[in-house]
This record gives structure tokens, C-alpha cells and sequence, in this order.
């Protein structure tokens, strides 16, 4: 704005306006004077990325497919809450992922680049009109879809500042929740950085072994070089972190391991969050993964309270549709491919 003459206050009104919580058109109408209205319809997108896709699931989970100025795409996911005028929204941190999870759909696509600030920020504002039309409100907002978080902080934090500020975003600091493998430098940049905001794990292993095959970053950081860096986290911020947990079916899911887990969190005001698998076909090592059956997953959850360890399971979302993380842009390229 001082660059081009204008007062710098007016930097914060179309900040404020661009990510308002009820999804309002920008007119000219709030700007003044009248040239800086033309100069930002003239130089600049009102829009980072355009729907490529849509599905809706019968729960009315809604998961969108963004294409990106550069013609590549990236998903985001409305969650409808317990709750009927609330909705949870999964953002994106990068294009593709270089992380190398063997379950998960999003590495079969590899690593394409990180996203912007603007392209992150741009997810919300999707997803606050999509929870809009459902007659919701987006209360919260977690980095879990495509990408590794703490490899692209700071456009993360960035992202995160414009969201979560009362006076541009208002989503609030406590909304927010910021997923990783296990980076540990990036939790503790995370940690500096002293934004207030929740902290996930995804752990899905409670030994060094089984985590390194399912998770390349576990032959990085062991089990507790990572439990102890969200110790720094917890500690720093007054945040529980939780640890999220994939059941998969002769993998992770016997009750030996549901008590190895519960262990490793005794003495750690921490809460584990269990997860149904969505398969996504053969993985890149060649396996075809399945989640662990209802009655295995009870088990493995009735072990972890039994052992004093604070643990749910988190209700399957959009069973019907592409639910798994990378999997409808992973469709999309497959189609795209043989057209």
C-alpha cells in the first residue's frame, strides 16, 4: 500500500474483507479512494485457486480439489461437526509430499513444490463458503492434508497469522492445529515461533521399528527424540498434543503394541486419536494395507484406557467418496493420464 501511495491501513481491510467468517463479495463500496479499487482488480487475482473438483459425501463430508494458478492441484476437506452449525476444515501445506509414508495416497505422486502462503490461506477461504452453504460455520482448522507442515513453515506461519489474527481472519490461535511425522527441528521452530496453536503427532507406530517401515522419517528421528520435542512444545505452549494413531490390520493394532503405546505416554498429559484406515490400493513398497477390523479396534482402544492412557476414535469421514489424503487428486492425475 505505501509503495503505491495509498494509507497502510487500508493493507489490513482487504486482509479482513478477503477472509471475513460470512463469505461477502469485495466491492468498491468499502474502499476508498476509488483508484486503489481499480489498481487491485487490475493487478492482482482475487482467487489463488479454482475448483477443479467437488465430491460430497453422504455424511456431508465435502472434499475439494483446488487447481493452482500453475495448473497443478491440491485437496481440501470440509468436515461437518457433532455439532450442526459447525465444521472442521483440513488444509494443505504443500503440493504432493516427499515424506514417503507407505500408506498413505498422497506420496504416490511424489514431491512438486510448496505451497504459498496465499495458496494455503486461499484453502480456508474455500472452505469457509463451503461451510456457508451447508448453513455452517468453520470453527476449526487442522494442517493434515497433503504435505509435511514443518517443511514449509514458514509459509505455514504465515498462513496461520492471517487466519487466526481477531483482526484479519478471527479464526482464533486455540482453533488451530498443526499436524507432523515427526520433524523434530520443525516442531521446535514451531515452538519458537509461539503462536498458541495445537500440536498433532502422527506416531502410528509405538517402536522405532515398525514406525521406520510405515514412516521414512522414523529412521531420522526415533520415537523419543520426537516425544520429547512435544514434550518442549506441550510444556511451551500449555497445549495437549495429540498423537495420532492409523490402525492398520497385522500391523500396528495388537495389543502388545496398545501397551507399548500406552507406556511410552505414561507421565505425558497427551491423547491419542485413533484412525480408520481408508484403503488407497497397492503402496509404494508394494502392499495392499487394510484397517483393522471393528472388533480390533475396539480392543485396541478398550487396552489403551484399561493401561491409563486418554484415547477416542475418531469417527470415519466421507467413507463414500475420495477420503483418503491425496487420493482424489491422485484419481484425478490417473484420469487426466489416460485421457
Amino acid at each position: 500500500m505505501k509503495s503505491r501511495g495509498f494509507n497502510s491501513a487500508h493493507a489490513s481491510r482487504v486482509i479482513r474483507r478477503l477472509l471475513a467468517s460470512r463469505v461477502v463479495p469485495v466491492r468498491a463500496s468499502f474502499l476508498e479512494p476509488d483508484r486503489l479499487w481499480q489498481e487491485l482488480k487490475s493487478d492482482f487475482s482475487l482467487e489463488a485457486a479454482t475448483l477443479a473438483q467437488q465430491q460430497v459425501a453422504a455424511d456431508g463430508t465435502t472434499k475439494m480439489l483446488l487447481r493452482l494458478q500453475d495448473g497443478r492441484t491440491v485437496e481440501t476437506v470440509m468436515m461437518p461437526d457433532f455439532r450442526e452449525d459447525r465444521a472442521a476444515g483440513c488444509v494443505s501445506s504443500q503440493v504432493g509430499c516427499a515424506m514417503g509414508c507407505d500408506f498413505c495416497a498422497t506420496t504416490q505422486t511424489g514431491f512438486e513444490r510448496n505451497l504459498t502462503s496465499g495458496e494455503i490461506i486461499e484453502q480456508f477461504r474455500q472452505l469457509r463458503r463451503v461451510a456457508q452453504d451447508a448453513g455452517r460455520v468453520l470453527r476449526t482448522v487442522v494442517f493434515m492434508g497433503m504435505g509435511e507442515p514443518m517443511l514449509n513453515l514458514k509459509n505455514v506461519i504465515a498462513a496461520i497469522q492471517r487466519m487466526a489474527d481477531p483482526k484479519l481472519g478471527a479464526l482464533g490461535w486455540r482453533q488451530i492445529t498443526v499436524s507432523t511425522v515427526g520433524v523434530v527441528p520443525g516442531i521446535d521452530e514451531l515452538r519458537a515461533a509461539d503462536l498458541g496453536v495445537h500440536l498433532a503427532i502422527s506416531l502410528h507406530a509405538p517402536d522405532d521399528a515398525t514406525r521406520a517401515d510405515l514412516l521414512p522419517m522414523g529412521r531420522r528421528f526415533q520415537v523419543q527424540e520426537v516425544m520429547e520435542a512435544a514434550d518442549l512444545y506441550q510444556r511451551a505452549s500449555g497445549r495437549i498434543t495429540t498423537i495420532q494413531y492409523c490402525l492398520l490390520e497385522g500391523v500396528n493394532d495388537s495389543l502388545a503394541q496398545a501397551r507399548d503405546l500406552a507406556r511410552l505416554l505414561q507421565g505425558r498429559r497427551m491423547h491419542v486419536n485413533l484412525l480408520r484406515y481408508n484403503p488407497t490400493g497397492l503402496s509404494l513398497k508394494g502392499r495392499s494395507y487394510q484397517p483393522s477390523s471393528f472388533e480390533k479396534t475396539e480392543a485396541f482402544l478398550d487396552e489403551l484406557r484399561r493401561q491409563g492412557a486418554v484415547a477416542h476414535l475418531r469417527r470415519a469421514r466421507g467413507s463414500d467418496i475420495d477420503a483418503a489424503c491425496g487420493q482424489l487428486r491422485h484419481r484425478e492425475r490417473l484420469a487426466s493420464n489416460c485421457a
